[in-house]
């Protein structure tokens, strides 16, 4: 190897050309080499078409153009999750990407809410949530940068083809230097004395050699879990959805700026409204269902024709005990799994690259405290996630037999005590490092049907007459402007409509 370190990712898909475009924005290329390894024999999940708002900043951090992106991804936006018969049969809400209602007082608008819901006198929390409240109705625009605005309290994330994304990143990365290398990995080298790899060789006999390399194989995890031996941390107990099926149909008149998630008997099925489709799926636990009955049910219930047959996938809920070892970082599903019930898949590769590069090693020798810092925040990243994801499934009514048993498993401490305080008065802890906070939290406590016994004592200070006025006029304000929106179709029309594929 020459003076330059040397960075190989080894599989493409979206997080193996997230982490190479990452590096092709940010990394000196006087001081570093980066390589893919890919092999077009191997074919990448690709599952995860819906996004989160972190996912706008990465694609500002690359300098990415949207219109440009959304065309060339079939990409349309979204303000957050619609969850249908999850809490009860017949119950439906949506997990925002926005605040709920905005200041009144000393305590939070929440706490005046829950105050105002217990003496009966309040509308539902969501018609308070201008991103729902316009979801609902089928309409976006972008933030208007107003912040006296209640059309400015929101975020936006997209829906967008997970093949086609990484088709771009790829063509991006490589106009800036990044080098692919084609080739189906035959063997992993390792140093004899450190145990760190060394290189990979490919079965036409080549050999990449590195410093320090990512492992985006998939779930097959190549290098982190096959080759050094990271063993997958288990959350089937927690999370026991373990098979998911996948099937594209004719995109709906119904052209939702969200993505929609059902509860079925033996999981839940997805629905992603895509410009030129609608992305669809079955998560499922196979000991509750058969593949040919989950099947049917995915087909059954489609909004528009089936363009393909439903591809099965097999999966483990669960992390990677260190997404760091040796000199190796896994990213996407070589590091871990989390169903994409939040989609949070692709937010998951987006951290990891943002930390790996924080974290970058200035020399070949790589100090273990570089590695304990990734390892600590990822672990994070993933634990509050998985917390989240199992409130879902946990505040439900148990009416087949896979509610029956989550609902009466042992929680993770981290999750049993954040549920006590909600139900004492609504409180919700922020945090600095991880993903959802507090309105994504109240969104779905309330939306399952879990309240809080009590307000924050800070809201009993106005009167009551005062806090009803003040909900009541801003819930007429945030329908109002919700009015004077146009339709999500009308809009991705006119701002980045994409050619027909």
């Amino acid at each position: 190897m020459g003076d330059k370190f040397e960075l190989v990712i080894v599989g493409g898909g979206t997080a193996g050309w997230m982490c190479a475009a990452a590096c092709a924005a940010k990394l000196d290329p006087t001081r570093f080499r980066v390589r893919l390894v890919e092999s077009e024999e191997i074919s990448t999940v690709g599952v995860g078409e819906a996004t989160l708002p972190q996912m706008k900043d990465f694609n500002d951090f690359l300098g990415l153009d949207e219109v440009e992106f959304m065309k060339a991804t079939q990409a349309s936006f979204k303000l957050g999750i619609e969850f249908v018969n999850w809490g009860r049969e017949g119950d439906r809400y949506i997990h925002p990407f926005g605040t709920f209602g905005r200041p009144i007082g000393e305590a939070d608008f929440f706490s005046y809410w829950i105050r105002a819901r217990r003496a009966g006198t309040v509308a539902p929390l969501f018609d308070y949530c201008f991103p729902i409240v316009t979801a609902l109705q089928n309409r976006f625009m972008l933030p208007n940068g107003d912040a006296g605005d209640v059309r400015n309290a929101f975020a936006y994330a997209y829906h967008l083809d997970a093949f086609l994304y990484a088709r771009t990143l790829r063509g991006w990365a490589e106009a800036r230097g990044i080098e692919r290398v084609e080739g189906r990995i035959v063997e992993v080298e390792r140093d004899g004395e450190s145990g760190d790899i060394a290189a990979v060789k490919l079965a036409s006999g080549a050999r990449v050699a590195g410093d320090l390399f990512v492992d985006c194989s998939g779930f097959r995890s190549l290098l982190l879990g096959q080759t050094l031996g990271v063993d997958l941390e288990d959350w089937s107990h927690w999370l026991p959805c373990d098979s998911a099926q996948a099937v594209p149909s004719a995109r709906s008149p119904d052209f939702t700026p969200y993505t929609r998630s059902t509860r079925r008997e033996a999981g839940w099925q997805w629905r992603i409204p895509l410009q030129h489709r609608t992305g669809n799926g079955y998560v499922y636990s196979s000991a509750d269902i058969s593949d040919d009955e989950a099947a049917a049910t995915l087909l059954a219930n489609l909004d528009g024709e089936a363009l393909a047959d439903p591809r099965v996938l097999r999966f483990k809920a669960g992390k990677r005990k260190k997404a760091w070892a040796a000199n190796c970082i896994g990213m996407g599903l070589a590091g871990g799994f989390l169903e994409p019930l939040e989609s949070t898949s692709i937010y998951l590769v987006q951290m990891a690259i943002m930390h790996m590069l924080t974290l970058m090693p200035s020399e070949r020798a790589i100090d273990p405290a570089l590695r304990a810092e990734l390892n600590r925040v990822m672990d994070v990243e993933y634990d509050r996630i998985r917390d989240f994801l199992i409130l879902h499934y946990i505040a439900n009514e148990p009416d087949a037999p896979l509610w029956q048993r989550v609902t009466a498993i042992d929680l993770p401490d981290t999750l049993a005590g954040k549920i006590d305080r909600f139900r004492h008065r609504g409180h919700v802890q922020a945090y600095r490092d991880g993903l959802f906070g507090p309105p994504s939290w109240q969104a779905v406590f309330v939306g399952q049907g879990i309240e809080p016994s009590a307000a924050d004592r800070l809201a009993d200070i106005l009167p009551a007459a005062t806090v009803n006025e003040r909900l009541a006029n801003l819930a007429a304000t945030i329908a109002d402007a919700a009015a004077t929106v146009p339709s999500h179709a009308d809009f991705i029309a006119g701002y980045c409509p994409a050619p027909a594929p």
